[in-house]
């Protein structure tokens, strides 16, 4: 899966212009119940603002709160220039750069903004990937790594009539051994 499938895309994110004063970029973010959002010049990408980058940066301003807030364009206080995803890059690519953020952004190649990824897009996917939405027996099992093991996994489910909703695997420990997360639908 691509990022593209599980972007919201520019038209339906809130983002703001990179000379929009901290205080106003603060009211769109309370108004609307969001964490964060992206910072453009243009369609350019610039960076992310997060209700924890204002608060940090009002924090070590040399001025009062209220000057710092009112004066204060969020360009300069922007994080996450670098920290994107290009929509055709595969979907797990979010995982690892959203772990300090409450979302990312994707951009194309020439770094123009076209959407956004949040938390709550991957939570859904992973919930997906687990069968988490559809009632059914969860196996978990350790099994050696040896070829055609999912194979004789899904010959032996196919035996009792069941029907897999997820198959995940995962390294255990032992290099040579996986773990094997399979959900089955249950009569």
């Amino acid at each position: 899966m691509f990022v593209k499938s599980v972007m919201i895309p520019k038209h339906k994110t809130y983002y703001v212009e990179e000379t929009v004063f901290v205080k106003d970029a603060l009211e769109l973010l309370n108004k609307h119940e969001i964490d964060g959002m992206p910072v453009v010049s243009g369609s350019d990408y610039v960076g992310l603002i997060t209700r924890n980058t204002i608060f940090e940066a009002a924090f070590y301003s040399e001025e009062d709160k209220t000057t710092f807030m009112e004066t204060t364009p969020v360009g300069q206080i922007v994080k996450g220039k670098e920290n994107t995803v290009i929509e055709d890059e595969i979907f797990e690519e979010t995982l690892m750069k959203m772990k300090d953020v409450p979302l990312i952004s994707v951009v194309d190649k020439e770094h123009r903004l076209l959407g956004i990824v949040t938390r709550a897009e991957v939570l859904d996917q992973f919930q997906s990937v687990f069968g988490m939405n559809k009632k059914g027996l969860r196996i978990v099992f350790s099994s050696v790594e040896t070829e055609g093991r999912i194979l004789k996994l899904s010959e032996i489910t196919r035996q009792f009539h069941q029907n897999i909703i997820s198959l995940t695997t995962f390294d255990d420990a032992d290099k040579l051994v996986r773990r094997i997360v399979m959900k089955v639908s249950y009569h």
